[in-house]
């Protein structure tokens, strides 16, 4: 017997219709079907066509989100979540049309527990914004995926970025959501306890999972003391492998770095011109260490000796936050500062995570394999944990750069996969690496989360052709 499908088909026009009619009419100005509007929010940071949802809503409670959940159920009507819409790989698009669900308004912080270190947000708070209320309380939230990206849209992706060496990544620091299943019901997935063994663990079955099983409306976040004393600083080298053979001892070793971010010397250029910092352009490794002052210090000098027996240095660091700021503003806005390199050019984004052994063998090679095609693309990484990021710069009125660029990642997934790693450290799935979960996954292990989801949502509405292949 053939399985119904796993995504909802476009609705009729009289059911967009019908649907936009009845939103309208209960969110007054809190609805739009303007062609921008729409636009906007189907966007997408890759060379993947923007496809509009047929109308765009802000709900500013759980309750208006289950309105809205049910209202699209009834009428099978795709529903797309929204959060500040910084992801990279076609996410938001609307391929079927639909309702996009805006979260920006849900953005209130409902609760900080101090004495417990956790807090309970909306998913539309920012993270820049809950680490500005946090500060005064001598408190912070350590997941910085670069993007200032709304709470709930890192959930959704399962977002890691430049403290995940130190404090893992979103799935170590959620403890409980609530969620708008797609029929309309709203559920509680944990408490704010730090452990439990009761039944299965739903906060992470909504973890990355992207929209696809329901829609995040409040989160409870671990929250961490901040640190005494900081201390960063910037160490060039002579090449990848020796920067990535620096990173590997300095984890075996046992020091606690917090951050620890490559750059190879193509993105060095682009720092330079870009925010003028006026480095050597070779490989390059950003640092941080957290702690007391003398733990900070003696992290540094330790992180100092280990540069020396990989022919790096020098070593330079500092306990001065404006410095400090300067450093990773930069690295932060490398996703711009590519574009230094071609001005006028289009940029795709991408992420692989292999072994922490196999990282500088991975980057070398797909370092060569960019000389080789001809596309210039800067390269950074965590690598603490061994995940790379590049952006590849291409013209798309040029039919011969647009005839490499999707070969091109089809190397880079199969050349990670080859060496035990995954298609994403952190970007996610979305629409434009459905094709890599057959490669990476077993049919069995597909056919799983096929069954999830169509058990979750036997309708198929919940951001549909994201995540999963079809059968």
């Amino acid at each position: 017997m053939s399985m119904p499908p796993l995504f909802c088909a476009r609705p009729s026009s009289e059911t967009v219709k019908s649907v936009i009619a009845a939103l309208l009419e209960r969110f007054g100005n809190r609805a739009a079907t303007g062609e921008a509007i729409r636009a906007q929010h189907g966007h997408t940071r890759s060379y993947l066509e923007t496809q509009s949802p047929d109308l765009v809503v802000w709900p500013e409670t759980t309750e208006e989100v289950a309105e809205i959940v049910t209202l699209c159920a009834k009428h099978v009507m795709p529903v797309i979540p929204f959060g500040t819409g910084t992801s990279l790989e076609g996410h938001v698009n609307a391929p079927v049309g639909g309702v996009c669900v805006d979260m920006s308004r849900m953005n209130q912080i409902h609760a900080i527990h101090t004495e417990d270190l956790d807090c309970v947000v909306g998913p539309g708070v920012t993270r820049k914004l809950l680490n500005e209320t946090l500060r005064d309380q001598g408190l912070f939230f350590p997941i910085d995926p670069g993007a200032d990206a709304s709470i709930g849209g890192m959930v959704s992706t399962r977002a890691s970025g430049t403290n995940a060496v130190r404090y893992g990544t979103m799935k170590d620091n959620v403890l409980a959501l609530t969620v708008v299943m797609p029929d309309g019901r709203i559920v509680k997935t944990g408490t704010r306890a730090r452990k439990s063994s009761a039944g299965y663990d739903l906060t992470r079955l909504f973890i990355g999972s992207e929209g696809t099983l329901g829609i995040i409306t409040e989160i409870t976040l671990k929250l961490y003391g901040i640190p005494e004393a900081i201390s960063g600083g910037i160490c060039s080298f002579p090449s990848v492998k020796a920067a990535c053979d620096a990173v590997i001892m300095t984890i075996q070793s046992g020091i606690p770095v917090a951050r620890i971010e490559l750059a190879d010397q193509v993105q060095v250029k682009c720092f330079n011109l870009y925010s003028k910092l006026g480095l050597p352009e070779m490989p390059l490794l950003f640092l941080e260490f957290h702690g007391s002052e003398a733990g900070v210090k003696e992290q540094a000098e330790r992180f100092g000796d280990i540069v020396e027996e990989f022919g790096g240095g020098p070593f330079e660091w500092t306990v001065k936050p404006e410095e400090r700021t300067k450093l990773w503003q930069a690295r932060h806005d490398a996703y711009w500062a590519s574009f230094t390199l071609r001005p006028g050019a289009q940029s795709v984004s991408t992420d692989v995570c292999v072994p922490i052994s196999r990282l500088a063998e991975c980057v070398e090679a797909t370092q060569k394999d960019l000389e080789e095609t001809g596309i210039p693309a800067p390269i950074v990484g965590h690598v603490g944990d061994g995940n790379f990021h590049l952006g590849l710069l291409f013209f798309p009125d040029d039919a011969d750069e647009m005839a490499k660029v999707k070969p091109f990642l089809q190397r880079l997934v199969k050349r990670a996969l080859a060496m035990e790693g995954t298609c994403t450290g952190e970007h996610g799935v979305g629409q434009q690496k459905i094709g890599y979960m057959s490669l990476e996954h077993s049919d069995a292990a597909l056919d799983i989360m096929r069954g999830i989801k169509r058990q979750i949502d036997p309708k198929g509405i919940m951001n549909p052709y994201k995540i999963l292949p079809e059968a």
